[in-house]
């Protein structure tokens, strides 16, 4: 039994089968009721996050502090923009991340903010794996 849609809108935790996301892609959930995206990295993304440096990032976070240690192909962040709550387009923008086309702001692979009006960095929800290919995430 699973709980009913109105316990899931309230928080509980979703568990998010990653075996059909290929390298590059993003999928898109929702967990209390936000949209989350879950980006399946691919060598080239993490190595351009991780070359970054940090003095030049508006809201500086290392790409290793955005995600789960032995799992970094896999970036999980809330599809909402800092700056006024529209949703990013994944991989649009100057920096192959995400791209908010309402006022411009510019994500990074990493979902750092790196061009535009947003204050912050795209959240990263609490989750967590439950296998190699399982997350939950809340």
């Amino acid at each position: 039994m699973n709980p009913d849609a109105a316990t899931i809108a309230a928080g509980a935790p979703i568990e998010v089968d990653l075996t059909p996301v290929a390298e590059g892609q993003d999928i898109k959930v929702f967990w209390r009721g936000k949209p989350i995206y879950i980006s399946h990295r691919t060598k080239k993304q993490i190595e351009e996050a991780r070359s970054v440096p940090l003095a030049s990032l508006p809201d500086p976070q290392t790409d290793e502090a955005r995600i789960k240690s032995g799992h970094e192909q896999w970036l999980v962040v809330v599809g909402i923009c800092t700056h006024l709550g529209c949703i990013p387009i994944a991989h649009e923008g100057n920096y192959d991340g995400f791209f908010c086309p309402c006022h411009g702001s510019q994500y990074d692979t990493s979902g750092r903010i790196r061009q535009g009006p947003a204050p912050a960095n795209l959240a990263v929800p609490p989750y967590q794996f439950v296998s190699d290919t399982k997350i939950q995430i809340g």
